[in-house]
């Protein structure tokens, strides 16, 4: 598999390899330019008597081809440079050169790479063009209407040419986008297929256990109040499974497609926590105010992660959920104390809250980027652990 760095690398030496062909090309028109037998081989429009070619004109047939090092990645003011040098050399009457044909060039890099304003620069560049025709004939060119005609039309399918490379080049990127879509549709299709017979067969038969054993326990309220935290947590994880099955595999219903878990659940998610024997207070400031679906979801899954982190590595230790409703945004602060169970430990085999591996506090810097919001986490300086989350409501 490509790595990023590698996939990057790739990306730049295909880069500077496009810039060094156009550099190769511009450097061939100005060398041709100079070589016997090449030299006045070119586009001569305006037919009129020549002068020498002087400073000014090399200068000019400069003009013409070194812009072509940036005809893709600036095509509008490279085409405009271009032709700004073929003009003046025609009108300041040098003689043919091999570098007048770089307008060419830049009429079809036009075509091929303008993203924006397509029309806008084709009609510009007719009106230039037919100001040009007029001064030609003003200056005394023995060419003719349909002559100048005739060039237009030249000129015109080098850019038609152009734009009929580009809209192919877009149909094949498109047509590569929707198979790369549809492979992707199909591997998550199959991995909702598998979490299904996996995942929800195991979690299925703890509950119907927990819920079996606890009409053996007896009169013993404490393991029948556990099994029942067992049951109740696990058929919630069974709808969270069946809602994430649903969007990974595209077949949710209206009910499950609408919401995820929302703020108002956070009461009951801390209750659960403090069921299994993991003391959690929920302080609230502020009055609840509407947010998007996606804001609510990101906003319990970093209360809910917090909560796990805190009940596997500081089991026992005071954890506090603070929540503030402002007027734009949710702010979240879960603070867990320290203790023998979070604090560091040589070579220590299970990592503190957000240490190890971090795919859960990774995960949770993504879903909160995606709705624009920012998440902290990190040890506190007495011990313990925060995770401070910063979450847009997402409501005008």
């Amino acid at each position: 598999m490509l790595d990023a760095g590698a996939w990057l690398r790739t990306g730049l030496r295909s880069e500077r390899w496009t810039r060094g062909r156009d550099a190769v090309l511009a450097g061939a028109l100005v060398a041709f330019s100079f070589v016997p037998g090449a030299a006045h081989q070119g586009v001569d429009l305006a037919e009129l008597p020549d002068r020498p070619l002087d400073a000014v004109g090399v200068l000019l047939l400069l003009v013409q081809s070194v812009p072509l090092v940036v005809r893709r990645r600036w095509p509008a003011v490279c085409l405009a440079v271009v032709c700004g040098g073929f003009v003046a050399f025609q009108l300041l009457r040098y003689p043919t050169a091999f570098g007048s044909l770089g307008v060419l060039v830049a009429l079809y890099a036009a075509g091929a790479h303008l993203v924006r304003g397509r029309t806008a620069v084709a009609a510009a560049a007719t009106g230039a063009y037919g100001a040009f025709a007029l001064a030609l004939h003003h200056a005394g060119s023995p060419e003719r209407f349909e002559e100048f005609v005739t060039f237009w039309l030249v000129l015109a399918v080098c850019w038609a040419v152009g734009a009929q490379v580009s809209t192919r080049a877009a149909r094949e990127a498109e047509r590569r986008r929707q198979a790369e879509e549809a492979v992707v549709a199909a591997e998550r299709a199959r991995i909702a297929r598998e979490l299904h017979d996996v995942v929800t067969h195991h979690v299925t038969a703890m509950v119907v256990q927990a819920d079996a054993a606890r009409y053996l326990t007896g009169q013993d309220d404490k393991v029948a109040a556990g099994l029942s935290a067992i049951s109740d947590t696990g058929r919630l994880a069974l709808g969270d499974l069946r809602y994430l099955l649903g969007a990974l595999d595209g077949t949710d219903d209206m009910e499950h497609s609408q919401r995820g878990p929302a703020v108002g659940e956070l009461p009951e998610l801390v209750a659960r926590s403090r069921a299994a024997g993991h003391p959690v207070e929920l302080v609230e400031q502020g009055e609840p105010r509407p947010m998007t679906s996606a804001a609510e979801t990101a906003a319990y899954r970093v209360v809910q992660e917090s909560l796990t982190n805190a009940l596997k590595h500081a089991a026992g230790e005071r954890t506090v959920v603070h929540v503030r409703h402002g007027e734009a945004w949710m702010d979240l602060e879960i603070t867990t104390d320290g203790g023998a169970h979070s604090g560091p430990a040589p070579k220590p085999r299970r990592p503190g809250p957000g240490r190890g591996g971090g795919r859960g506090l990774v995960g949770l810097r993504e879903r909160v980027g995606v709705v624009g919001g920012e998440l902290r986490a990190g040890a506190r300086p007495g011990g313990g652990f925060t995770v401070l989350a910063r979450i847009p409501r997402g409501t005008s």
